[in-house]
C-alpha cells in the first residue's frame, strides 16, 4: 500500500511526527548522557539525579546504596537502595553481596542470609563472594557450607588461596579429606596445601600431598620439592627424602645429580651446577671465608671449589653435602686437596658426621702443607641407627684465627663389600 504526500497538509503531519519523534529520541539520549556523567561521580546529589533521569538503572540504586554504606555510614538508607538495586537486577552477585553486608551491620542475621545466598545463586564462582560467605559460614558452624565456598576461593583466587586453605584446617584438619573434597586437582593448589602441612608438622599428611602432586604431571617449582626434602629430613625422613629427590630428578631431567655404586657423593668434581639444596652440595655464608669455584686449578673434571680463610672466630667453610648411607655398613672415602700459604693454628679437615647426633665417622688430616692435590681417604663404619651423614670441611681447632686459601675437589665414597 502506498501512502500520497501529494497534499501539503500530509507532508505536514509527516514532518511534524518525525520532528517529535527526532525530539524525543534527543531528549531520551540527553538525559542518558547525563545520567552517566552524574552517576560518575561520587556525590550524593549527582547520584540521586542520575537515578532520577534514568529509573531503570540499577547501577545507580546500588552506588547510592554504596554512598550512605560508605560515606554516610547509615546502612538503613543503604539497604533501601540495595533492595531497589536488586529489584532491577537480581543477577548481580555484587549488589546481593552488598546487601547482605548492610544486614550483618544492622544483626539482621535473618536477611543477612537470605541475601548472601541469592548471591551465592547469582555468581557461584565469584571468588570474593565465596570468601565472605565461606567465612559467614564459618562463624555459624555450618562446616560443610564453609567448605564448599572456601573450594571456589583455592580454586580461583591465588591471592587468597593460602588463607582459604588456613580455614579448611580449621574446619577438617584431615589431609585425605581436604585432598577429596576441597583442593583441586592442580599443582599450585597441591603446592600451596603441602606448605601448610609442613607448617602444620602433618608429616603423613604431606607425603600424601607430595604423591598427589606428583600424580599430576604438572609443572610444579622445583624450590617446592627442595623445601619438602628439607622438611623430611628435619623429622628424621631419611626414606622419604631420598624417594622425592629421585622423584625430583626425573620430573626435572636432573638424572646426573643422582648417587650411583661408583660414587655416593653427588656432583664430586663440581662440574655440575651446585643447586645448593637436596643431596647435592649446599652453602652457606661463614664470616672469614670467600667460597668460589676455580676452573683453571682442579684435580679432576673441569673445576674444584676455591676457600679462602681469612678472619677469626672459623668453625667450618660453610659448604657440605648430605649423603644417604646404610646401617651397619663400611664405606670408604677420599677427597683432594691443596692449599697455599696456611696460616694460623691447626687447620680445616676433611670431617664424616651424623646429620642428626653429629657422631663423627671420619676426620682426615689436617689439610695443610700440600702445594699439589693430594689425596686424604680413609674408612669408617656406620652404626645400627645411622642412615644420613653430612661432610663438610671443619676447622680444628674451631673459633681459632687462620688465614690462607684450600682447593677441594674429586671426592668419593663407596660401599665396601661386606
Amino acid at each position: 500500500m502506498k501512502i500520497a504526500f501529494d497534499s501539503p497538509q500530509r507532508k505536514w503531519l509527516v514532518a511534524s511526527v518525525a520532528a517529535l519523534v527526532a525530539v524525543a529520541y534527543v531528549g531520551f539520549a540527553a538525559s542518558q548522557f547525563a545520567a552517566a556523567w552524574l552517576g560518575s561521580r561520587a556525590e550524593f546529589t549527582s547520584l540521586q539525579t542520575a537515578a532520577r533521569l534514568d529509573r531503570g538503572n540499577a547501577d545507580y540504586r546500588h552506588a547510592l546504596g554504596r554512598y550512605f554504606d560508605i560515606v554516610g555510614r547509615d546502612p538503613a538508607s543503604a539497604i533501601t537502595y540495595y533492595n531497589q538495586a536488586v529489584a532491577l537486577n537480581p543477577h548481580s552477585a555484587r549488589f546481593w553481596f552488598d546487601l547482605s553486608s548492610a544486614y550483618q551491620v544492622l544483626g539482621d542475621v535473618g536477611n543477612q542470609t537470605r541475601a548472601l545466598e541469592r548471591a551465592i545463586e547469582a555468581d557461584p564462582m565469584t571468588p570474593d563472594v565465596a570468601w565472605e560467605a565461606g567465612n559467614f559460614y564459618l562463624v555459624r558452624g555450618e562446616n560443610e557450607k564453609a567448605l564448599r565456598e572456601l573450594r571456589v576461593v583455592v580454586a580461583d583466587d591465588p591471592t587468597l588461596s593460602e588463607a582459604a586453605l588456613q580455614l579448611c584446617w580449621r574446619i577438617q584438619p584431615d589431609a585425605e579429606s581436604l585432598l577429596r573434597d576441597v583442593v583441586p586437582a592442580r599443582s599450585d593448589s597441591y603446592q600451596a596445601l603441602l606448605s601448610l602441612l609442613e607448617l602444620k608438622q602433618d608429616t603423613a599428611g604431606a607425603a600424601k600431598v607430595w604423591d598427589a602432586l606428583i600424580r599430576t604431571n604438572e609443572p610444579f617449582e622445583q624450590k617446592q620439592g627442595y623445601e619438602y626434602i628439607r622438611y623430611s629430613i628435619l623429622h628424621k625422613d631419611v626414606d622419604q627424602a631420598v624417594r622425592v629427590w629421585k622423584e625430583i630428578a626425573d620430573r626435572f631431567k636432573l638424572g646426573p645429580y643422582l648417587p650411583s655404586r661408583e660414587n655416593l657423593i653427588v656432583n664430586g668434581n663440581f662440574d655440575l651446577t651446585v643447586l645448593n639444596a637436596g643431596f647435592d652440595w649446599q652453602y652457606s655464608k661463614q664470616s672469614g671465608v670467600h667460597l668460589s669455584f676455580d676452573s683453571s686449578d682442579h684435580h679432576a673434571g673441569r673445576r674444584s671449589v676455591q676457600i679462602v680463610f681469612d678472619g677469626p672466630g672459623i668453625s667450618d667453610a660453610g659448604i657440605y653435602q648430605l649423603v644417604p648411607v646404610q646401617p651397619n655398613t663400611t664405606y670408604s672415602f677420599s677427597g683432594f686437596y691443596k692449599n697455599e700459604e696456611m696460616e694460623g693454628a691447626g687447620g680445616p679437615h676433611f670431617t664424616i658426621q651424623d646429620a642428626f647426633t653429629q657422631t663423627r665417622f671420619f676426620e682426615s688430616e689436617e689439610l695443610k702443607n700440600s702445594g699439589f692435590w693430594k689425596s686424604a681417604d680413609g674408612e669408617f663404619t656406620t652404626p645400627p641407627d645411622c642412615k644420613l651423614i653430612v661432610l663438610h670441611v671443619r676447622r680444628v681447632p674451631e673459633g681459632s684465627p687462620m688465614r690462607g686459601t684450600l682447593w677441594i675437589g674429586d671426592f668419593r665414597l663407596t660401599q665396601k663389600p661386606s
